[in-house]
């Protein structure tokens, strides 16, 4: 497992990292002993960036980590979010808080949730139409100087908006969903942050698990899985993108791999400033994805997978239309 700089603010971290949320939210069922085990076959293995949110739980994620840091915080990256807000009374609803008075509150009971003194990487999880982006940011920016936070991330904002941001106080990283069947980060991300030395930070890399090709039906998601209310996964839809799972399958067998190991290789080989983050809860699939590591694309390869995943293949829309509002500002 290598070890890169992410972005350009000092923070190093491991090539390949870990998306905590399905332990404690939206993925079905979860049990947290399973997750600390895996969570500690994920240090063995040297996957050392690990991915939270205030918002996944609400906060058991965060409270689960704090458990797994115990002993081996000072060889972990911790990333966490704040800014979408949930209400117990309605658990669909969705809010936004970039004031800065909540960037202060926020990072604090994120602190002592984790039980940590400094958050390795800290995300505005999604813009809040109603408060600026540097108004936003010079907040985070203070929490640097508080010796808080040691460096800020955005999650699924505009080139316009990063920029904006950037210019008030360096961004290290920008997190993004981006695989296989979605690759809108093409259409000036990549570049932008390439240019300005920030890392990518791919979620859902796997394509929430459907490239994995473990997903046969739409019955296979539990009732409390999330998944069952985004658009790529409803109806014809689903067919129609099961469709490229077919695909994505035989080249994997043609590569001697696994079509999960495929579709993250293909993400690590966008480039050396790109880190994902697949999620999983189980250390079966932890190991795969570490293994997907040891998976080289040559060029052919490449012109291959794109081949049967230009932009735009997927059949739907990424979360349903409130979130989609939320998303790339």
């Amino acid at each position: 497992m290598k070890t890169k700089a992410l972005g350009s603010q000092g923070v190093m971290t491991s090539e390949l990292g870990l998306g905590c949320m399905g332990m404690s939210d939206f993925y079905g069922s979860h049990d947290n002993e399973s997750s600390l085990k895996t969570l500690k076959r994920a240090y063995e293995l040297g996957v050392t960036f690990w991915d939270t949110s205030d918002m996944y739980g609400p906060y058991l994620n965060e409270e689960l980590l704090a458990k797994a840091l115990k002993g081996i915080r000072e060889h972990i990256t911790v990333a966490t979010k704040f800014g979408i807000i949930r209400y117990p009374d309605e658990p669909m609803k969705r809010g936004t808080n970039g004031k800065p008075e909540y960037v202060q509150s926020a990072c604090e009971a994120s602190l002592k949730r984790l039980q940590i003194d400094t958050i390795d990487l800290y995300y505005l999880h999604r813009k809040d139409p109603a408060t600026p982006i540097e108004v936003t940011v010079e907040a985070m920016g203070k929490l640097v100087q508080q010796g808080k936070v040691r460096g800020l991330g955005l999650s699924e904002v505009s080139v316009t908006t990063l920029r904006k941001a950037h210019a008030v106080h360096p961004i290290t990283a920008v997190q993004s969903e981006y695989s296989l069947w979605s690759r809108e980060p093409e259409d000036g991300l990549l570049q932008t942050c390439k240019e300005l030395g920030i890392a990518v930070v791919p979620y859902s890399p796997l394509g929430r698990g459907f490239l994995t090709g473990q997903i046969k039906r739409f019955e296979d998601f539990e009732e409390n899985d999330s998944r069952r209310l985004m658009p790529r996964f409803q109806g014809e839809n689903f067919n129609k993108n099961f469709e490229l799972v077919y695909k994505v399958e035989a080249l994997a067998k043609e590569k001697g791999c696994k079509p999960s190991q495929l579709a993250l290789a293909w993400v690590l080989a966008q480039g050396e400033y790109i880190f994902p983050i697949p999620g999983t809860k189980h250390i079966k699939y932890l190991e795969e994805n570490v293994a997907a590591l040891d998976v080289k694309l040559t060029a052919e390869d490449l012109e291959a997978i794109n081949a049967i995943a230009p932009k735009g293949v997927a059949s739907g829309e990424r979360y349903a239309e409130a979130a989609m509002k939320l998303v790339n500002q």
